[in-house]
C-alpha cells in the first residue's frame, strides 16, 4: 500500500515537474521572440517612423504612416461589421437554440475558425474585389471580419452561458419581456467577457497578411478612402521584408516590433477585462 502511494506521489510530482518546464519553456520562447524583434527593429523606430510615408526608393528614412493608419481603419471596420454578427450568433446559441441547433452553429463556427486564412482572402477576392474591379480597404475589412466572426460567436457563447440563470428567471417573474432581459440583464452582467471576445478577436485579425495581399493589396501613399488599396502593418512587413535593401529589413523589423506590441496591449486589456467579468459575478 505504501509504495503504491509512493510510486503515485512520484508520478504526480513528475508531472507537474513537467509541466512547469512546459510553461517555462513557452515563455522563454516568447520573452526570446519580442527580444529579438525588438534589438531588430528599436533602433529604425523613431518619430519618422509615426509621422511620415515611406520614403521613395534609394533615399534613407521614411515611416509607416500609411500602414498605421490603413491598419486601425481597416481593423475598426472589420470589428464594426464582425462583432455585432458575432454576439449575435453567441446570443442565438446560448438564449433561443434548440440543443441539435445550437451543436449545428457550433460546427460550423469551429469549421470557419479552422478554415485557413489564406482561403478566406480569396473567397472575398472573388466576391468583393472582381466585382468591383479593384483592390480596396473595404474588401480586407470584409476578410478581416470573417475571421473575428466565429472568434466572437464562440467566446461571447460561452460568456453568456456564465450568467447565472437565476438572474434570466428574476427578469422574467417580473414580467420583462425575454429580449428585453437578455438585453438589460444578461448582456451588461456579461459585458467583460464580450469585451474580451471582441479584444481577442481583434488581436487574431491584427496580424493577419495573405487575406490583405488578395484584398486591400497595399498602397504606398496615405489613404482614408476605404474604397481605394490601402496598406497595414502585416502586408508592409511582409513586402519590406522581401525587399532587396538593408533599410527595408530593418523598417520590417521595426513594423513587427511594433505589431507585437499592439497585439500584446490588446491580450492585455482582454485580461484586464476578463478579471473585471470574474469579480463582478463573485
Amino acid at each position: 500500500m505504501i509504495r503504491s502511494y509512493d510510486f503515485r506521489r512520484a508520478w504526480s510530482q513528475t508531472f507537474v515537474v513537467l509541466a512547469a518546464l512546459s510553461a517555462a519553456l513557452c515563455v522563454a520562447i516568447l520573452f526570446y521572440m519580442v527580444s529579438y524583434v525588438f534589438v531588430q527593429g528599436i533602433s529604425y523606430i523613431n518619430l519618422d517612423f509615426f509621422t511620415k510615408s515611406p520614403a521613395p526608393l534609394g533615399e534613407s528614412g521614411g515611416g509607416a504612416v500609411p500602414s498605421l493608419i490603413g491598419s486601425l481603419l481597416m481593423l475598426g471596420l472589420a470589428t464594426v461589421l464582425g462583432v455585432p454578427v458575432g454576439l449575435g450568433v453567441g446570443i442565438l446559441v446560448a438564449e433561443y437554440a434548440s440543443p441539435r441547433l445550437g451543436a449545428a452553429i457550433r460546427f460550423v463556427a469551429d469549421v470557419l475558425a479552422g478554415v485557413p486564412s489564406i482561403v478566406i482572402g480569396i473567397f472575398v477576392f472573388e466576391l468583393i474585389v472582381v466585382r468591383q474591379g479593384h483592390f480596396s480597404g473595404w474588401a480586407g475589412s470584409v476578410a478581416l471580419a470573417i475571421i473575428m466572426l466565429p472568434i466572437v460567436a464562440r467566446a461571447s457563447e460561452e460568456m453568456l452561458k456564465l450568467v447565472p440563470i437565476s438572474q434570466r428567471e428574476a427578469a422574467l417573474a417580473l414580467g420583462i419581456t425575454r429580449w428585453r432581459s437578455i438585453t438589460n440583464v444578461v448582456l451588461p452582467a456579461a459585458m467583460g467577457g464580450l469585451m474580451t471576445a471582441a479584444l481577442l478577436a481583434t488581436a487574431r485579425a491584427a496580424g493577419e497578411t495573405a487575406p490583405l495581399l488578395f484584398t486591400s493589396l497595399g498602397n504606398r501613399f496615405t489613404t482614408t478612402n476605404i474604397n481605394e488599396p490601402m496598406d497595414s502593418l502585416p502586408v508592409h512587413i511582409y513586402r519590406y521584408a522581401i525587399g532587396p535593401y538593408d533599410q527595408w529589413h530593418q523598417e520590417a523589423w521595426a513594423s513587427a516590433f511594433f505589431l507585437i506590441m499592439i497585439v500584446l496591449l490588446i491580450n492585455v486589456l482582454a485580461r484586464w477585462a476578463a478579471g473585471r467579468q470574474r469579480g463582478g459575478t463573485r
